[in-house]
């Protein structure tokens, strides 16, 4: 059974850092992207950054461009997001995904989901 489980998340104030990392565990096709997508109180759940199987493609959202990186380390079987310069509209619950292998912005196409973690930016 796949599971994924996210951890790093907290309280910082709005120009800090955090880094979010997730763990892979169980039988996932070795293809899969991985994604962060995250959901405000009251809003959808919208798309933060995917990376490809082997690390090729990255792409991000236009609102935390230049502000966030992801990674993965298939070997640990973990992805990270690098959240930077963060300002208080990034409060949300931030979750892993694994979607299709090419990528995708769009949430209804990852599979499986992570339980997600809070991030809490104060002004």
């Amino acid at each position: 059974q796949v599971q994924l489980l996210e951890s790093g998340g907290g309280s910082v104030q709005a120009g800090g850092s955090l880094r979010l990392s997730c763990t892979k565990t169980g039988r996932i096709e070795p293809e899969y992207a991985m994604g962060w997508l995250r959901q405000a109180p009251g809003k959808e759940r919208e798309f933060v950054a995917f990376i490809t199987y082997n690390g090729g493609t990255t792409y991000s959202t236009d609102f935390m461009k230049g502000r966030v990186t992801i990674s993965r380390d298939n070997a640990k079987r973990m992805v990270y997001l690098q959240m930077n310069h963060l300002k208080p509209d990034d409060t949300a619950v931030y979750y892993c995904a694994a979607g299709p292998s090419g990528g995708s912005s769009w949430h209804a196409l990852y599979d499986y989901w992570g339980q997600g973690t809070q991030v809490t930016v104060s002004s």
